[in-house]
């Protein structure tokens, strides 16, 4: 059952200084995005006390990792230059850490970006990429000795949502993450710095994201603990038909499907809500492998 594997074989993720115990609880990573552009929260967050007022308030609502980024990789989307994703990201990483005392995560493909971030205090990388577009990025992360999260995603955010297809959805996700994660160590990332997430989203339709929430349970064969992130995200807009802002039961029961299939944090945008959302799925869970846990 996927019950026992959570508590039976907890994960210790170590980030910089911090250390998470995957296996206690589910963890929730609070989004920040420094963005005009991204798909739920674009703009609202370009001015630096907006931006440092919201991931106070994240904190405050129960988030374990903060996750800034500055490149939308919303479907269609082209990227940003160096510069520009170095300006949105570095001074807030730097303002934040003097305010908060749980990692910050930096949300970016380019080793210039991770490398800046996480000297300005940034202790987790989270490469969309998986490791597989930027050759020095791994080198980076393990030097520093921060933790990563690769994801999975098949073609590049201004394509990937162009007709994908898979011929064994989860079998070639796994392989795709198999391989991120041996980039990793080949790099000299420890493995108990390694996070895997399918890519929800990210060159998948409607069905194939909902397949892999079904089949999360598939990912244990990597022994990594799994990010999955699928807060507002338009698959639910397609099934409920409601616009973004109007996504936060269907981001709920998604979140509590995949944490009963395995998930160990979730990425959400909705901190407070999907905090309970966590607590309580954790709840009917421990009680269920252990008997009553409280």
């Amino acid at each position: 059952m996927p019950v026992a594997t959570k508590y039976k074989n907890p994960h210790n993720l170590k980030c910089g200084k911090f250390s998470l115990n995957l296996g206690q609880r589910t963890h929730v990573m609070g989004v920040l995005n420094r963005t005009p552009d991204s798909f739920s929260d674009g703009g609202q967050f370009l001015k630096d006390a907006l931006a440092l007022r919201r991931i106070q308030d994240m904190v405050r609502e129960g988030a374990d990792i903060i996750d800034i980024g500055g490149e939308s990789t919303r479907p269609g989307s082209n990227g940003v230059s160096l510069s520009e994703e170095l300006a949105r990201t570095i001074p807030i990483i730097r303002e934040a850490v003097k305010e908060i005392d749980i990692p910050i995560s930096i949300d970016t493909s380019k080793h210039e970006v991770a490398l800046r971030a996480i000297q300005a205090g940034a202790s987790l990388v989270n490469d969309i990429t998986g490791l597989k577009s930027d050759p020095k990025m791994a080198e980076v992360i393990a030097f520093s000795g921060a933790a990563v999260c690769v994801m999975h995603m098949k073609g590049a955010p201004r394509d990937m949502q162009d007709n994908p297809v898979y011929e064994d959805l989860m079998e070639e996700i796994v392989d795709g993450l198999r391989e991120s994660v041996e980039i990793a160590r080949a790099a000299g990332i420890s493995p108990d710095k390694i996070i895997v997430d399918p890519g929800i989203g990210f060159g998948k339709t409607v069905e194939h994201n909902l397949e892999i929430i079904n089949r999360l349970e598939s990912l244990t064969v990597l022994q990594k603990p799994v990010l999955i992130g699928t807060s507002r995200k338009s698959f639910i807009g397609n099934i409920l038909n409601k616009g973004t802002e109007e996504r936060i039961f269907g981001t709920a029961v998604t979140c509590a499907f995949a944490i009963s299939n395995g998930a160990s944090i979730i990425r959400v945008h909705d901190v407070g809500e999907m905090v309970d959302v966590a607590r309580m799925t954790d709840g009917i869970k421990k009680v269920g492998c252990c008997g009553n846990g409280f």
